[in-house]
């Protein structure tokens, strides 16, 4: 049987090397096993001044010798006994393996001259990196340093759940791209996790270099959002680069990730080539009309994109012509989101022609927040008249005012296919309001009605009301905002005693007070088999209002409302216990559970 034996080669110095690695010292242990020689790679510890941790060496000889002295002395051999093993020992396999060492060390090792930038050096580190499935092996050269004891145990914990669990939020951890080059290897030929959240952790150009080789050979991650990450254009160009050979991502989120023209070029780019994408959002960047034009240029010729999310961007109204005309060669998308990007009226114009020429089915499509007036309103009326797919339509924050609003309900008698519609927010009046609700006598498609931050006062409410008692299939109304004050109350409480579809209403911040609070609370104490949310907040309501609806809880034994919302008003402990005390009393007598928020 072969003996085994073990023992510490220490070396002052190495040869200068052309590179300019000047000074190395180190310890290697070898493991001599019969006639075989094996070098640990746990205990190699090859290190450069001054960065060096474990063996200080000065450059001068006094000091070099010092060094020597002392690593021979942590050595526990003699030098002679070097000598002998040195000697005895296999010297011509220990030559041939310290060659080979040295070229490795020269070869990748080799200090950095001082006159390179930080820009060449994240460039460059990442060349050539092999990547390993051991957590925290890929982490740059420098970067071990930065990464403290507490932080390296926080992110083997992330390690372990990207490991483990399907989807995983890692949102928000500031882990910066050390801790994603740290986690990259963890999603190498992983087999479990299908979403990941990297959002908000301070991750830049340089860090998105650690998906390099790892996204290539995953094949089950579906979704990834890097959103909050400053990556920016140079982020988005090597991220894109490293999808094109990517064949599972199905979902990419960059929202707010600073990105600009040439960051949307390279996504242009990548939709192109890639044909698994689905949803791709770009929301709350620096996109411009170039950038628009880009992406533009992109849909003719991808078949697989459905979801396009460029809310609060630069588009204008030449970001939204050049939009049209690449809508007009899709098929696939099918929706659209363009919130915040100062369309105005010419851009819906033309927006609207390229989108009555797209051959796809479109589906949702938001126009919110775009200076949109009553002639622009004009337009999309047209294209609801035309339009046999559009489910959900976003108008929020525009200034379509009574005008818009008629030409967008005479549309809407035509349609037959919009289920949720959102004219919030548009200077709309009891006119223009009364005309929306005209559009409801015929139209049973209609489920969500947002009507909020229009002065459409208690006459709207009225005309609204008086409609909706009979007609229509609005599941979900929201009046917030609408100044309909103690009257349009009891215009609203006196259609819940008949209307027999609404299921959630929102009435906040309409100065109901204790008025309007006892009109609601006598319609509760009717059977209804619709209602199970009521939003009152903001509506200055005291302890007398409370009091009322806390008594038509208790009345109604059959109630089907869960969720009361009575925040930010005026109702005093009194108050509240005795909502309380409803509460209560409805569990018991009947099981069901009302939550009640003051």
């Amino acid at each position: 049987m072969a003996s085994s034996s073990s023992s510490s080669l220490c070396l002052h110095s190495l040869p200068k090397a052309s590179s300019g690695l000047n000074q190395w010292r180190g310890r290697l242990r070898f493991e001599f096993r019969g006639s075989s020689a094996f070098l640990s790679p746990a205990v190699v510890f090859l290190q450069q001044s001054p960065r060096l941790s474990a063996i200080r060496a000065s450059s001068e000889g006094s000091s070099r010798r010092r060094g020597y002295n002392e690593s021979q002395a942590v050595s526990g051999f003699s030098n002679a006994k070097v000598q002998q093993i040195a000697s005895n020992v296999l010297p011509v396999g220990s030559f041939v393996v310290l060659t080979f060492l040295w070229k490795l060390v020269d070869k990748f090792m080799s200090p950095k001259s001082p006159k390179t930038s930080s820009a060449g050096d994240s460039k460059s580190s990442t060349e050539g990196v092999k990547w390993s499935i051991g957590a925290g092996t890929n982490l740059l050269q420098g970067f071990a340093a930065k990464v403290d004891r507490e932080n390296k145990q926080r992110l083997n914990e992330f390690a372990k759940e990207l490991r483990s669990f399907r989807s995983v939020d890692m949102s928000g951890c500031n882990f910066g791209d050390e801790g994603l080059f740290f986690l990259a290897e963890s999603l190498g030929y992983n087999q479990t996790v299908e979403e990941v959240s990297f959002s908000a952790n301070g991750i830049t150009a340089a860090g998105v270099k650690a998906f390099d080789g790892v996204l290539q050979s995953n094949i089950m991650l579906k979704v990834l959002n890097l959103s909050g990450n400053p990556i920016g254009d140079e982020g988005a160009k090597t991220l894109c680069a490293t999808l094109m050979e990517n064949s599972s991502i199905e979902i990419l989120q960059l929202n707010s990730t600073d990105l600009g023209d040439e960051g949307a070029k390279e996504i242009a780019e990548l939709l192109k080539r890639n044909s698994t994408l689905r949803v791709i959002e770009l929301n709350n960047n620096m996109i411009d009309y170039s950038g628009f034009t880009s992406l533009a240029g992109a849909l003719p010729e991808n078949n697989t994109i459905r979801n396009l999310h460029l809310n609060g961007n630069y588009g204008g109204a030449l970001g939204a012509n050049a939009l049209s005309k690449g809508l007009e060669g899709n098929k696939s998308l099918r929706e659209l989101h363009l919130h915040g990007n100062s369309i105005g009226d010419e851009g819906i114009r033309a927006l609207m022609a390229g989108l009555s020429s797209h051959k796809g089915k479109l589906a949702l499509l938001d126009l919110g927040n775009n200076s949109i007036t009553a002639k622009g309103a004009f337009y999309v009326a047209e294209y609801i008249k035309r339009s046999k797919c559009l489910v959900w339509l976003n108008l929020y924050m525009n200034d379509i005012g009574d005008e818009g609003a008629e030409k967008v309900a005479d549309a809407l008698k035509q349609n037959r296919s919009i289920a949720t519609i959102d004219i919030g927010g548009n200077n709309i009046h009891a006119e223009g309001v009364n005309a929306i609700a005209q559009a409801l006598k015929d139209n049973a498609i209609i489920t969500t009605l947002e009507v909020g931050y229009n002065p459409i006062g208690p006459d709207g409410a009225k005309a609204l009301s008086e409609i909706l008692k009979f007609h229509g299939n609005v599941k979900t109304l929201k009046l917030g905002w609408c100044q309909i004050a103690a009257k349009g109350a009891e215009y609203v409480a006196d259609m819940l005693r008949y209307n027999n579809t609404i299921s959630v209403l929102d009435l906040r911040a309409n100065g109901l007070r204790d008025e309007g609070a006892s009109c609601l609370a006598r319609s509760l104490k009717v059977v209804n088999e619709a209602l199970t949310s009521v939003d009152l907040g903001f509506n200055e309501i005291r302890d007398d209002g409370a009091f009322a609806i806390a008594q038509a809880l208790k009345a109604n034994e059959d109630v089907t409302v869960t969720s009361i919302n009575l925040g930010n008003n005026f109702i005093t402990k009194f108050g509240q216990s005795a909502l309380t005390d409803a509460r209560d009393h409805v569990l018991e007598m009947t099981e069901k559970e009302v939550e009640i928020f003051f």
